[in-house]
């Protein structure tokens, strides 16, 4: 399912950092291909409903951070660390509705995701830092929404630069005030 990333992937300079994303790509569940973002059509724009929609939303965060690094007076990261926050984003949605299809969204898919890379680290090139690096910034992409239904705290929210930018990235994708107009799952320029 890799070449569903293709422009993305030729994001990362990074060999190693590319090769271990693929890896985890051509591990999501099928349905990630498939499904819309949101499943009630509640939380996200149109680009990113129906068939697919949740692959178009996340290739909207990926541009969106991509963009954001092409103004340097607006990041100060590495180049490294721009490869990792592209990994982290291309992931943070890959276990939404679970490892096995559920009918909703559920609430703890960034710790299903981060513990996913976890389990596959010794099919990756990655460092241990940087293992925790992409599991910290997908724990915490939900941003402040960090209490489930029950009103019980599950997840944690964003507490450094790196975090905060990947939670901004996928926060500004599910906007319904975004118009991106999607050809084929590929963004139009």
């Amino acid at each position: 399912m890799e070449e569903q990333f293709k422009t993305e992937l030729n994001y990362i300079k990074n060999e190693r950092i590319k090769n271990s994303l693929i890896t985890m790509i051509n591990k999501l569940p099928k349905y990630f291909f498939e499904v819309p973002a949101s499943s009630t059509g509640k939380y996200h724009p149109n680009f990113s409903l129906g068939e697919g929609g949740l692959l178009r939303h996340t290739k909207a965060a990926v541009r969106i951070a991509y963009e954001l690094f092409n103004d340097e007076s607006l990041n100060n990261f590495t180049n490294d660390e721009k490869d990792l926050i592209i990994f982290s984003i291309v992931l943070h949605d890959g276990l939404k509705s679970g490892k096995t299809k559920s009918e909703y969204s559920l609430f703890e898919h960034p710790i299903l995701m981060s513990n996913y890379v976890k389990e596959n680290e010794s099919e990756l090139e990655l460092t241990p830092e940087e293992i925790d690096f992409v599991c910290r910034c997908i724990e915490t992409h939900m941003g402040p929404w960090t209490k489930n239904y029950k009103g019980e705290e599950v997840l944690s929210p964003p507490k450094d630069k790196y975090q905060r930018f990947v939670h901004m990235c996928d926060y500004l994708s599910s906007k319904k005030f975004l118009d991106i107009k999607f050809v084929n799952n590929e963004i139009s320029n």
